[in-house]
């Protein structure tokens, strides 16, 4: 009997969002992952390196130019899988039920936070200790 009085005490312990509020949540988090998605395509194919008729007899100028714009392109690729990959993540928390509980302590994320950085998926104290 001990152990029932434990896990329902733990099943109050924790808070959770009303579902009228984690509806526009996911809706939002969705709609940004197509975007970034959509952004990310369109970087792919920006990069020089993509180009069909990009030719090996190119002036070292042309080379380095598109030397720079493949990296340019490389790195703001890779910016937006990682911004996709958190907001997956704070949909997957979303529909698990860890919506606005933080990662590292377990608490509620703030509000304010979680209005600002919908994808956030610590608090702010934890945020700081990690970097």
């Amino acid at each position: 009997m001990g152990n029932k009085r434990k896990n329902k005490k733990n099943r109050l312990d924790i808070v959770k969002f009303p579902v009228v509020l984690l509806s526009p949540i996911k809706k939002f988090l969705e709609k940004e992952i197509e975007k970034l998605r959509k952004r990310k395509d369109e970087m792919e194919k920006d990069d020089p390196f993509r180009d069909e008729s990009r030719t090996s007899n190119n002036s070292l100028e042309e080379d380095l130019d598109e030397q720079l714009g493949h990296f340019e392109s490389e790195v703001k690729v890779k910016f937006l899988l990682k911004q996709m990959i958190q907001f997956r993540k704070a949909l997957s928390r979303l529909r698990i039920g860890k919506y606005g509980i933080c990662e590292g302590c377990a608490k509620m994320i703030d509000t304010d936070r979680l209005a600002i950085k919908p994808e956030a998926t610590f608090c702010i104290k934890c945020e700081k200790e990690r970097m």
